[in-house]
């Protein structure tokens, strides 16, 4: 009964700690204030990115980093470079993401749908320290077809066949 009882208020003691680092994880994100680049040339239907995110623990900026990618492709796009061409965001319309606010808050958050098209490539990360902060390089892969098909369905971006 004593061991269990420890057990317990180990685990009592944890949980806001771990809900403090998600809380922390999602106001760094909710700026969303991130580098994107090229990493390479993916496979058909995805990019191969590398993205920086910022935050006071190294732990929650690379947590972020897929999040932070999913962003970038839609919203930012990226340059050239590493044998790559530079690739325009999926929104076209800059005021899209306020216009659809609703919409990707719920895709943005912590069980959102943005998880369904990255994924890491390794395990491998840079970080780098930057004042009183950490700058974490991750590279993922981003189903950019999967992930176009998606926000067109949902009506936040027209489709490619829409016309002019």
């Amino acid at each position: 009964m004593r061991k269990f009882l420890l057990i317990a208020m180990a685990v009592a003691l944890c949980l806001p700690a771990m809900a403090g680092s998600k809380k922390k994880a999602n106001k760094d994100t909710d700026r969303f204030r991130y580098e994107i680049e090229c990493a390479g040339n993916g496979t058909q239907g995805t990019y191969l990115i590398k993205v920086w995110s910022y935050s006071k623990k190294a732990r929650v900026a690379a947590e972020q980093c897929k999040k932070n990618a999913v962003h970038g492709i839609i919203f930012k796009g990226y340059t050239g470079g590493n044998g790559c061409v530079a690739q325009r965001p999926l929104a076209k319309n800059p005021g899209v993401e306020l216009e659809y606010e609703e919409y990707f808050n719920k895709f943005f958050s912590d069980s959102g749908e943005y998880y369904k098209y990255v994924s890491l490539t390794s395990a491998a990360q840079d970080i780098v320290k930057v004042g009183k902060e950490y700058k974490v390089g991750v590279v993922v892969s981003v189903q950019k077809d999967d992930l176009r098909k998606a926000l067109e369905a949902a009506g936040v971006i027209r489709g490619l066949s829409s016309g002019f």
